[in-house]
């Protein structure tokens, strides 16, 4: 049995969060660098199966793509390319990165740890396979 994978796209760094193999429970992964994604994706499926990709696609208010909806349409590319087998989904992620920040600081974290972007991003990835997984029961 696979995994889902969540993937917060961001230009520097990105988010990912994985389900457990029967898809009930979203935890975190890791947050990695933009350049070292597919590196990163390639040695964590040497040891786990990957069912599916689930990658968040941020919204404006009016429905309007954001200027990173090119960029994450690159990415979803490479993705294909690269992992040809494993179906790609999107996922309307336009309030994630202000939800993960109110969860964290609602958690009781220190300053230090909710200045951590790279929390917010594995957080906001958790919030992204979490919409995914309930939507699809």
């Amino acid at each position: 049995m696979g995994r889902i994978l969540a993937i917060d796209y961001g230009t520097k760094r990105i988010g990912l969060a994985v389900s457990d193999p029967l898809k009930i429970i979203a935890s975190g992964l890791e947050t990695v660098e933009n350049q070292k994604i597919i590196f990163f994706l390639e040695n964590y499926m040497e040891t786990e199966e990957v069912e599916c990709f689930v990658v968040g696609e941020p919204f404006h208010y009016d429905d309007q793509p954001t200027q990173l909806t090119g960029k994450i349409n690159e990415f979803i590319n490479k993705l294909k390319k690269k992992f040809p087998d494993i179906p790609i989904e999107r996922v309307d992620e336009r309030h994630t990165s202000k939800d993960a920040k109110r969860i964290i600081l609602d958690s009781g974290a220190r300053k230090k740890k909710r200045r951590d972007k790279g929390l917010v991003d594995k957080v906001s990835a958790i919030l992204i396979l979490q919409e995914y997984l309930e939507s699809n029961r």
